[in-house]
């Protein structure tokens, strides 16, 4: 995580500063606001993860003498079969496109349906087949 936090400091400030540079060259508002926040994003990133990572355990990546074989095993369960999430892009999309043409209609049938494929795809493994 420190690896991590460091490389999101390093591109806040970079984006910062250039930020700066593209103001003083240019003078051009949205240029400048876009390159400000996306280092002000990189800093909320880096912010996290420097403050998570003194309350963790080390990451294998952490350690500077660390090998390859310490990071090995399970890395997290990711579902090989879902179809939940096709639905909950659909939901997404609906939102999107309610947005666009400013239909609240669409808009509130977007969420229902975002709503519910997103309960389906959280409580995938709590029932039927799947259940552990």
């Amino acid at each position: 995580m420190r690896v991590a936090g460091r490389l999101f400091a390093l591109l806040a400030v970079f984006f910062a500063l250039l930020g700066v540079i593209y103001w003083f060259l240019s003078k051009e508002p949205a240029g400048t606001a876009a390159l400000v926040f996306t280092g002000a994003l990189g800093f909320l990133v880096a912010f996290y993860l420097l403050f998570t990572a003194k309350r963790v355990e080390p990451l294998p990546e952490d350690d500077d003498e660390g090998e390859i074989t310490e990071g090995a095993g399970v890395q997290g369960f990711y579902s090989p079969h879902s179809w939940w999430p096709l639905p909950v892009a659909g939901g997404a999309a609906l939102i999107g496109l309610g947005l666009v043409f400013v239909m609240w209609w669409l808009i509130i049938l977007g969420v229902v349906f975002a709503v519910i494929a997103t309960a389906g795809l959280i409580f995938e493994y709590y029932h039927g087949d799947f259940a552990r």
